[in-house]
């Protein structure tokens, strides 16, 4: 998928509407294997589930917070979460959507804890750096192989000025291509929140991406000016 063209679909009148899978009973078949040896305790099981989910889970985390490190770490945590609440999971929603709201859910509360911890920092030593924002990614996904890298970078920090409601629901949608209902089940909100979450946040992330290649040109067309004058003088 072009990630750009997906994030501005905004202008366009896409249909809000999912197409059937023509492989999503096998798919539901291999999860239910994979989670019955999950259960049983199967090493090989562990290591296949990690193998298949740990770049995804990562890039969503990291999409989320905007700091690798970070995001390493919290994802290690949902993994850890997924391995301890296994025999629990009741196959009410697929694996993968049961994955992603953990992943959320953690990812959210990653970033309610660093703010309040970040703020005590503040109040008893301004004298603190802020913490930076550090893009990069942990090897390549379709999106970052689809996209140049120089516009997934101002996808990327456009997608950072988001509202977080926006941006995950966004994020879900035109990066990670899940269904409109896999979302809703992820993001515990009704199909017709994540709808408009998606629409709005495609509008807010057009309206940003414009202005940002405005500035742009107006800058090039100012030191084209430039160099004409210095070229007449």
């Amino acid at each position: 998928m072009n990630f750009m063209a997906a994030a501005v679909r905004g202008l366009t009148s896409e249909p809000l509407s999912d197409t059937a899978d023509g492989n999503q009973q096998s798919v539901l078949d291999q999860e239910r294997e994979l989670i019955g040896e999950l259960r049983a305790g199967r090493e090989q099981a562990y290591e296949r589930l990690i193998a298949e989910y740990q770049h995804p889970v990562y890039g969503l985390i990291y999409r989320l917070l905007g700091d690798a490190t970070e995001s390493a770490d919290v994802t290690q945590e949902v993994f850890l979460k997924i391995f301890r609440n296994i025999a629990t999971f009741r196959e009410h929603s697929s694996l993968r959507t049961w994955i992603y709201r953990i992943a959320v859910n953690e990812a959210y509360n990653y970033k309610r804890w660093f703010s309040r911890h970040h703020r005590q920092e503040i109040s008893t030593d301004p004298a603190e750096p802020e913490r930076g924002t550090v893009w990069q990614a942990n090897g390549p996904s379709p999106f970052e192989l689809a996209a140049g890298q120089e516009m997934r970078a101002k996808v990327e920090r456009a997608l950072t000025l988001l509202n977080p409601n926006f941006r995950a629901a966004v994020v879900l949608r035109d990066i990670e291509d899940l269904s409109y209902d896999e979302i809703a089940a992820i993001l515990e909100v009704s199909l017709g929140t994540v709808k408009s979450r998606i629409l709005r946040g495609r509008e807010a992330l057009r309206r940003l991406l414009t202005a940002e290649f405005e500035n742009e040109a107006q800058s090039a067309w100012v030191h084209r000016g430039l160099g004409l004058a210095k070229t007449v003088d």
